[in-house]
């Protein structure tokens, strides 16, 4: 058994899909029998989210209480610690979450930027993953151009399963880049009705969450720009296309012109059980993926993407590469144009229950948390083992 902390953020943005997301990681780490405990800290000011006011700010109580709740469920009950804007330490205290620190075998780093490394300095391995293929990259060579000197850490790991190979063109950043897709606990899913005959292809998404980055003279922009690809989409299938997105500038007129159905993100994601309630009154996903994982063809694949399919939902999403790695076709198509996801949704619809099988089997034998997180700790120690020789 080996004590991990794991570092990444969701108390800072309170919504289910987010809470879906590390809640994998720490649960399967914990069905593993491994000693985990979580960390997050405010970082800056105006970093915390309350969707009760949609409004940012240094409060973060609402987070904390939906964090709290959410892990005592799943008897991750004090085994937290958030680190307020003002320095103030919530869940447990500084000494001992120090002490803890002082006797951890791994310290994983996705999302904190660093913020911990100081307390992990006395940790067996540091590693990070990288959860934003290309983008991260990207700022890591603009930083190091710029004269900064980037964080260290024992093993590199990112969920673009390109990155770092001749498949990618994004930039190495003199790193050995290992790889693995989002985990997903599967039985956390068991049990989910099978979709109404009238449900519809659904999706949560985030239009646009920050400003474009640029590299090497060209612009790479997120989901809005891969949108447009598809926008007409509604008009060339018969099943309802529900799009339940949050972020700047949505163009909603436009795209309900189009014949999408919109929710709002913030609405359908306001709880981990609202989020899981969503997935499953669908009959399937369609999505897209952030611009700058698609031109860099980083192999990212959604953690969202693998709820849908370990609850038995069929999956089309826009191919990031991903489909080099993941078996495609069956239960998850991989697209790259509007007239391949018009052809993906009749196809699902024409064999319905097969494709959720399918669906459900490939979350299964690809993506199940424990055997990634197995081979992820296995791969962790041996790139710092090479490391240190």
């Amino acid at each position: 058994m080996a004590r991990i902390v794991f570092g990444s953020y969701f108390i800072r943005y309170p919504l289910g899909g987010m809470m879906s997301h590390v809640l994998q990681y720490l649960v399967g780490f914990q069905r593993l029998g491994h000693d985990v405990y979580f960390v997050e800290k405010a970082g800056y000011p105006n970093s915390c989210f309350d969707p009760r006011s949609n409004s940012m700010g240094d409060d973060c109580s609402f987070g904390m209480s939906a964090a709290s709740s959410l892990l005592n469920r799943f008897d991750l009950a004090e085994r937290w610690c958030f680190v307020d804007a003002h320095g103030g330490y919530h869940g447990l205290e500084r000494k001992r979450i120090e002490a803890i620190f002082a006797e951890t075998d791994i310290f994983i780093d996705m999302g904190t930027h660093g913020t911990w490394l100081e307390e992990a300095a006395s940790s067996g391995l540091r590693v990070l993953i990288d959860g934003e293929p290309g983008f991260n990259q990207i700022k890591m060579a603009k930083s190091r151009a710029a004269g900064e000197r980037l964080h260290d850490y024992d093993a590199y790991f990112t969920v673009g399963a390109n990155v770092g190979t001749d498949l990618s063109p994004a930039p190495h950043v003199g790193r050995l880049w290992r790889h693995l897709f989002h985990p997903v606990v599967v039985d956390l899913f068991a049990g989910m009705p099978s979709p109404a005959d009238d449900a519809p292809f659904t999706t949560l998404m985030n239009w646009q969450s920050h400003d474009p980055i640029e590299y090497q003279g060209a612009r790479y922009g997120q989901k809005d720009v891969e949108f447009e690809k598809f926008g007409t989409l509604p008009r060339r299938v018969r099943s309802s296309l529900v799009l339940a997105a949050s972020g700047r500038d949505v163009p909603a007129e436009r795209l309900r012109k189009h014949g999408w159905k919109l929710h709002s993100g913030h609405g359908e994601s306001a709880t981990y059980d609202s989020f899981t309630a969503f997935i499953a009154g669908s009959a399937g996903e369609f999505s897209v993926c952030k611009n700058v994982f698609v031109e860099f063809n980083t192999g990212w694949f959604s953690d969202r993407s693998a709820a849908y399919l370990a609850s038995g939902r069929p999956v089309i999403l826009q191919d990031t590469g991903f489909s080099a790695h993941l078996p495609t076709g069956e239960g998850l198509f991989a697209v790259t144009n509007i007239d391949e996801a018009a052809a993906a949704i009749e196809e699902i619809n024409l064999r319905p229950h097969r494709h959720q099988v399918r669906a459900r089997e490939i979350a299964r034998d690809h993506l199940d948390a424990e055997p990634v997180l197995r081979r992820f700790l296995e791969e962790a120690s041996a790139q710092a083992s090479t490391s240190a020789t």
